[in-house]
């Protein structure tokens, strides 16, 4: 098994496409890489991290009907709209919002999508530790809460995967110094009776971003019991 990950920062306002069609490429790689490859050989693994410019993206079993806004509003808010080939939902990307994107072989894990998606809640969930907030998990709900099974349950973290081959692409988006007022134009993941909400909001004051981006590097490290980083 390899557990070295190739790390990249690709940075901020990096076009939704651009980093998606990027993702392909080094997903198709690693799946041609395992098919010429004895299955005792192992692959690659990356972990990309970036910052959006304002876009919403929809998951493939997602619903239009939860994009409440139409292509002349989404203009006048400097917004985009993409259909992805992730799982989940709508969700909203931009400024100040973690996006991280494990291109993992989990052959060199565990080739278990259940274990795969909690493992990256508990990546969030230490990182909320840090800042004494209780990231939680909501039954059935993929992601990271706080006050879950209250009245004003709201989420901080989004997560949507796609794995082929077992080899994963997309991944999780952390609310940092997010603009909230954007989730107000869909329907966050389709679930009309809870809230979002990010660091800033939580610990009233506006993070440092390169520190929340260490420490959810750090954590992934630790959860995925890295064996070493390039």
């Amino acid at each position: 098994m390899n557990r070295t990950i190739i790390f990249q920062d690709l940075g901020q306002n990096k076009d939704y496409q651009t980093v998606w069609d990027y993702q392909t490429k080094l997903l198709d790689e690693l799946i041609l890489e395992k098919r010429t490859k004895n299955k005792e050989q192992s692959t690659k693994n990356y972990l990309l991290f970036v910052e959006h410019p304002h876009v919403y993206t929809l998951g493939k079993s997602g619903d239009m009907a939860h994009l409440l806004a139409n292509e002349e509003f989404l203009e006048s808010i400097q917004a985009t709209f993409v259909k992805t080939n992730r799982g989940g939902d709508i969700t909203y990307h931009g400024p100040g919002q973690l996006v991280g994107y494990p291109i993992l072989n989990l052959d060199n894990f565990k080739t278990d999508i259940n274990w795969y998606l909690r493992s990256l809640e508990e990546v969030i969930i230490k990182v909320l530790a840090h800042y004494n907030l209780l990231g939680e998990r909501s039954k059935g709900e993929t992601g990271v809460w706080l006050d879950v099974g209250k009245p004003f349950a709201r989420k901080i973290c989004a997560m949507g995967v796609k794995a082929s081959r077992w080899v994963t692409m997309h991944g999780f988006a952390l609310n940092v110094n997010t603009n909230l007022k954007y989730f107000e134009y869909i329907i966050p993941c389709g679930i009309q009776d809870k809230q979002v909400t990010s660091l800033e909001r939580e610990l009233e004051i506006e993070l440092d971003f390169e520190e929340v981006k260490k420490l959810t590097k750090k954590y992934f490290i630790e959860v995925f019991e890295i064996d070493k980083i390039m």
